[in-house]
């Protein structure tokens, strides 16, 4: 698990970083200053939980519990709904995607992050010292 959490830590930040250019680079000219900052909300939050991806992967292999694959799959999926439901709702003035099931999408994903945060709490308390 180990390898796949440094893979995807990677990735993720990667894709943060080259989103983030993105929007410092051309976005901000054509998007509103609204779209822009959510924009960069989404930025922030998916290199946040890479970030956090990447530091369970150099915790050892007695963590790699149930509740710790949990919390990687739950800020996956966090960074997919929540920034990737963001990243579609801040630039659809120039994509002209109109998706009205986009918008709830958001919360799921943030009470995501916030399950996955807990999943490491209980990861935490089962391991043994």
């Amino acid at each position: 698990m180990t390898k796949q959490l440094l893979i995807t830590g990677s990735i993720v930040a990667a894709l943060a970083v080259a989103l983030g250019a993105l929007g410092a680079h051309w976005l901000k000219e054509n998007i509103s200053s609204t779209n822009m900052q959510n924009f960069e909300t989404a930025v922030r939050y998916q290199m946040y939980h890479a970030i956090a991806i990447l530091v369970m992967a150099t915790l050892p292999a007695r963590f790699h519990i149930r509740p710790f694959r949990f919390a990687y799959y739950s800020f996956l999926t966090g960074i997919i709904l929540f920034s990737g439901s963001v990243y579609l709702l801040s630039t659809r003035e120039l994509s002209g995607i109109q998706w009205p099931w986009i918008g709830p999408v958001t919360p799921v994903g943030g009470l995501l992050f916030i399950a996955g945060w807990l999943f490491l709490v209980i990861t935490a308390m089962k391991v043994e010292k």
